[in-house]
């Protein structure tokens, strides 16, 4: 028998994000959307039991690829949540090209606080697990699913420059998974 959790915040959380995916695709991949944040929420669930980072692990997505607006999370669930996920949301500036999109959120990442660098990590593992999966059975097909106008140049050198951001987290398994893949994918 498990032991009981108090969870219902998190809970909480994972029907919001669940309802805000509703219909969606991860793209290029044929499961629904919300697999992508519950898996975040999986990986943050190996550094830390806190249900509020939890929270923002499963909803870092629905401010930059929803309706959803940073004021709704702080809302319905509060200041810390709210931060974690707008450290985790990219510029919407439609002027901004895709590399100083990336740079600017990099930047976010690098002056936020460790918990949401840790929300971070539990998205671009998911993201990296994904990307070498799909490299590992279409080999460089793989970048045409990017909006990187370089392509493979453009993500390598945009998760590169995550794991030198989140290197902070360098003794979590997490973090040394997501650099083993790094290797794997762009040698």
């Amino acid at each position: 028998m498990n032991n009981p959790l108090e969870t219902r915040f998190f809970d909480k959380a994972v029907g919001f994000a669940v309802e805000a995916h509703q219909d969606t695709e991860r793209r290029g991949k044929g499961y629904p959307y919300i697999i992508h944040p519950m898996e975040a929420a999986s990986i943050v669930a190996t550094i830390t039991n806190d249900q509020e980072m939890l929270a923002a692990a499963v909803l870092h997505d629905t401010v930059e690829d929803t309706d959803v607006t940073i004021e709704q999370i702080r809302e319905l669930f509060g200041d810390r949540v709210a931060e974690l996920v707008r450290n985790e949301t990219a510029p919407s500036d439609d002027v901004l090209t895709w590399r100083e999109k990336k740079t600017a959120q990099i930047k976010q990442l690098a002056g936020a606080p460790y918990d949401s660098k840790v929300v971070a990590l539990g998205d671009k593992l998911s993201n990296m697990r994904g990307i070498a999966l799909d490299y590992r059975k279409v080999g460089d097909r793989v970048w045409n699913l990017f909006h990187a106008p370089n392509g493979k140049a453009d993500v390598e050198w945009y998760y590169r420059s995550l794991g030198e951001t989140l290197s902070e987290l360098k003794e979590e398994l997490a973090y040394q998974e997501f650099i083993s893949l790094l290797n794997e994918v762009f040698g």
